[in-house]
Parts: structure tokens; sequence; C-alpha cells
């Protein structure tokens, strides 16, 4: 998407590590970095803002179609909601055999239309939100140097992590409510290879247990992170040549429009994909977890 001509760094490298760096609480104050790839001292207030206005977007949302609703008259929104809502129920009947748990429907449609959105951020202008969050911190409120912004939650590990392990957190819970601590215990022992490979099943079940919050949050954070990077080279095709204005720089501007629109177009299919894969393995790992067996 567009760069604005600003004050923003204009070298290439520059550029990209701006909008590489999170508003970050608990960071390095040099380098603006955790010290881990996971660190749990870190807190990223740009993650957790824009994932806490998108849910509140969506709890208005809801609230205002839940106020309105209409059997023999509904609204372009209720249409949509209810669409939705069929879909999402369509996935859970092909993955639970009987009468689902009725925290499952709610749950999954909260994943898809919030991991959506959040994805979505990620086709706003790649510099409108950084740079207006940079004007009213330095003009509203005096900060002095770069304020960093990072608005894609999805695009930092911290978000896709934090609901990959809450999900985690469930299946957990509901194996042990369901199977009980001795059937938890012995999908572990064994499983799954039988009684004779107890330790071997350990392992192997371990290494599967832990696959499901990674494969969630690395998947979904992955193809966000790429994404971005794209966005941000887009957008340097005119900002490395702004400080050379000539009849040569409207050419870039024409490429960049198209380059552009056309990976928008493409990274709308991306993140619906995404929303829909997190979506439906959270369904699948409940699934698994609402079974008496494995």
């Amino acid at each position: 998407m567009s760069a604005a001509e600003t004050s923003q760094p204009v070298n290439p490298v520059e550029y990209m590590q701006h909008h590489l760096t999170d508003w970050c609480i608990g960071c390095d104050p040099k380098t603006h970095q955790t010290s881990n790839i996971i660190d749990f001292h870190a807190f990223f207030v740009d993650s957790w803002l824009m994932g806490l206005l998108i849910a509140i977007l969506i709890g208005f949302v809801a609230w205002r179609i839940g106020r309105s609703l209409d059997a023999d008259n509904p609204t372009g929104m209720q249409n949509l909601l209810e669409a939705m809502v069929e879909f999402v129920n369509g996935q859970i009947k092909d993955v639970f055999t009987s009468r689902a748990n009725p925290l499952i429907g709610p749950l999954a449609l909260t994943i898809f239309v919030w991991v959506f959105l959040m994805n979505f951020v990620d086709l706003i202008p790649v510099d409108l939100i950084p740079l207006t969050v940079a004007w009213i911190g330095h003009h509203v409120f005096g900060v002095e140097g770069p304020v960093y912004f990072r608005a894609v939650p999805t695009a930092n590990l911290g978000a896709p992590f934090g609901m990959a392990l809450t999900v985690f957190a469930l299946v957990i819970f509901y194996n042990l409510k369901v199977k009980g601590p001795v059937g938890y215990v012995k999908m572990f022992l064994f499983h799954p290879f039988g009684k004779y490979l107890v330790p071997v099943n350990i392992v192997m079940t371990l290494i599967e247990e832990i696959a499901k919050p990674l494969s969630l949050a690395l998947r979904l954070f992955g193809n966000m992170f790429a994404g971005e990077l794209v966005f941000m080279l887009i957008a340097l095709l005119v900002l490395t040549h702004a400080d050379t204005l000539n009849w040569g720089l409207l050419g870039w501007y024409p490429l960049q429009i198209l380059a552009g629109l056309g990976w928008s177009i493409f990274h709308i299919l991306v993140i619906s994909l995404q929303a829909f894969i997190f979506m439906v393995l959270t369904i699948v790992y409940l699934g698994m977890a609402h079974t008496s067996d494995h």
C-alpha cells in the first residue's frame, strides 16, 4: 500500500526496522526488542490495544444486531450474521458426531471474526495507523523521539500464541472433564502404539499435544508477518525515490498502485483462509478432547 510522504525514515533498512518495532513495555530501552523470542516480561501495547479495539467493535456490532433482530424483515447485517452462524455450525456438525458442547459454536464464531478482523488491519495503508499514532504521541502527549506502533496484532508472535494457548487450555480442560484424569493419563501411556511401547507413546503423544498450539500460532503468525513485509516492500517502491523528485518518480506510482492492488486482492484470500484454518483447527482439537477415546 502507499506510504505517506512524511518524516518517516526513507532509508529502506531504517524504514523496515521502524515498522517492525513494537510499542513494548518491558523491552530493551535501546533496541526496543525482547531478550528472547518468547519473553513473558514484555507487554506489547500496540497488539493489545488493536486487539481490544477490534473486540469492542465486534461486541458493539453484535449488540446492535441483537437489538434489531427481525425474523420477518431481516437486515443485511442480520442475514450476514445468520449465514456465518450456519457456516460455523456446519463445521461443528462435521467434527462432532454427537451433540456439541454449547460453548464451541460461540467460541468458533468469535475466533473466526476476531482473527479475520485483526488480519484485515494489514490491508490498511501500511503507514496510516503508525503515522496517526505518532502524530498523537508527538502533538498530544509531547513524546520526543520516534513512536513505534505495529498495527497488525497477528503479525506479532504474542497475539497468535496467546489465542493458541487459550484454546490449548480448553483442550486440556475438556480432556480431563470428558476422559477423567485417569483416562487422560492413559492417553499418554497407551497411544498410539499400545501398552508395550509406553516410553515411545509418552514422547509421541507429548509431541502431538505440543504441536497443537504451535501449529495454531505459527501458521497464523508466519502468514501475516510475510504479508506485512510485502506491503512494506511495495511502499518502499516510491519511498526510496522520494528524495529525488523528477519525472522518473511518476513511473513508480502506477507500479506501486498495481502491485499494492494485486497483493491486496491476494491477501484478502490469505487473511480469510488463516481465520478459517484457526477456527477449524480449534473445533477439531476440541472435538478430539470430547471423545472418550483418543
